[in-house]
């Protein structure tokens, strides 16, 4: 029988020699000559720590489906669950973090993982209990920074997730299930993966790796063999609820870049251009005369007075690069541009009746963002929680309660409003403009792929 050795057990193999008379030399074998992860997992352990929460939420049925982590787990909508009387109900939820600042005390992890937490329990390797605070948590990114109240703990060394390729060996480190400080490892299988989550509110540009993550893990280490940081676990892609080889991380860099800003202002500042943009396809790409390779996003709307009209972008122009790095389409060029700090300028790359030019933008802040009463813009969208969309793409649903007018007009949450009664709206201001002195509107919808209208009264 031919035995085939293990990547770990090359090593191994390559000690036992043969003589040729059939008797094994027999050189010895000490633990330093064995290959493992020991090393770096006894260095990185200490510095994953296990979070356990306590809050309310509004109940509206089955108990187990209110859970946050649940509800994100299984691809469930924010909000309630079923039928019923709205009522505040205690939940507990569990997941992990990493401490990246031992002077401050800042712990990263998920914003899923803290979401209507009133409580926060940190759980270090040996034990010892400390309580937390939320210092900002970042929807968009799923990033959260919590802050010890009291004591200290070893914090990781940062990676580069740039310098990261698509085979590399990584490890996770997290609490699956509620077994604390479970290691598994594998490969980044690939890079710059987006469409995971809502696309009207993530900033999307995961790791992927088939290196066991399960619930639990979330908010967990993605460390490479050198003991960094190079991504913090937060999905997997599962149909039965477990481990199927395909798990998602965000990278270090976006990483620092939120937990930066979270710290500063207690929240994400992002920019925007100021443009509705759709992916470039082969056919736009022959319609708009462009080179075969051109890859981007297609400009379909300029808000008047926003960064792009000032930098001269125009509708029909693909943009195909963003501070000379390429933008593959219309999530990459998102999180780019929603990832820059206010005032930053920023080089745009266009292809514009078929010719490459490039401009400069000021990246400015979405004024008009906010969450509003929706009766302030009409009494049949009572129940309804409405926000600005990204980029100025419409108005955004973020939350529906039951049996409300919205709901009976059939609204749901994540739907994306793009028009009333034939006028299209980039914002909160013109649909509240465009609905003024209408008894009764009629609102373009988009839900997934599917666009539809929906009369309102």
């Amino acid at each position: 029988m031919k035995l085939i050795p293990s990547r770990t057990g090359l090593a191994l193999a390559a000690l036992l020699v043969f003589a040729a008379d059939g008797q094994a030399a027999q050189p010895a074998v000490t633990e330093a000559t064995l290959p493992s992860l020991a090393p770096m997992v006894k260095k990185v352990g200490p510095t994953v720590v296990s979070i356990a929460t306590k809050g309310t939420i509004k109940s509206q049925g089955n108990p187990l489906l209110e859970d946050p982590f649940f509800r994100r787990f299984f691809d469930l909508p924010p909000g309630g669950g079923g039928g019923g009387v709205p009522r505040d109900r205690p939940f507990q939820s569990a997941g992990s973090g990493v401490v990246v600042d031992a002077a401050n005390g800042y712990i990263i992890t998920n914003a899923h993982v803290i979401e209507n937490a009133s409580e926060i329990t940190i759980t270090a390797q040996d034990d010892h209990e400390y309580k937390a605070d939320v210092v900002g948590a970042d929807e968009g990114s799923d990033i959260a920074v919590l802050k010890l109240k009291q004591g200290k703990l070893p914090a990781i060394a940062l990676g580069d997730s740039n310098k990261l390729e698509v085979g590399d060996f990584v490890v996770a480190i997290g609490n699956p299930f509620g077994l604390q400080h479970t290691v598994t490892s594998g490969i980044v299988s690939a890079l710059g993966r987006v469409g995971i989550g809502d696309p009207t509110k993530s900033y999307e540009d995961f790791i992927q790796t088939d290196a066991s993550i399960n619930p639990g893990n979330s908010g967990g280490a993605l460390v490479n063999l050198r003991g960094e940081l190079v991504g913090i676990n937060s999905a997997i892609l599962s149909r039965s609820g477990g481990n199927m080889g395909i798990g998602f991380a965000i990278p270090v860099n976006m990483v620092k870049n939120v937990m930066d800003q979270l710290i500063k202002f207690g929240t994400v500042k992002r920019g925007i251009l100021g443009v509705n943009i759709v992916n470039v396809t082969p056919d736009v790409v022959q319609a708009m005369g462009a080179p075969p390779d051109t890859q981007g996003a297609l400009v379909t709307q300029v808000v008047g007075g926003s960064a792009a009209e000032k930098a001269g972008i125009k509708v029909n122009d693909i943009i195909s690069s963003v501070n000379g790095e390429n933008v593959k389409g219309a999530p990459e060029l998102k999180r780019a541009i929603g990832m820059l700090h206010i005032g930053d300028k920023v080089d745009v790359g266009l292809v514009r009746d078929g010719k490459p030019r490039k401009v400069t933008a000021v990246v400015t802040e979405n004024a008009a963002a906010q969450t509003v009463a929706a009766t302030d813009v009409h009494e049949g969208l009572e129940g309804a929680q409405l926000s600005d969309a990204d980029n100025a793409g419409g108005v955004a649903v973020r939350a529906i309660e039951p049996g409300s007018p919205a709901a009976q007009n059939g609204l749901r949450a994540n739907d994306l409003i793009i028009g009333v009664n034939r006028a299209r709206v980039a914002n909160l201001k013109e649909l509240k403009d465009a609905s003024e002195g209408y008894e009764a509107i009629i609102l373009t919808i988009r839900r997934g792929s599917d666009t539809l209208s929906i009369p309102v009264r």
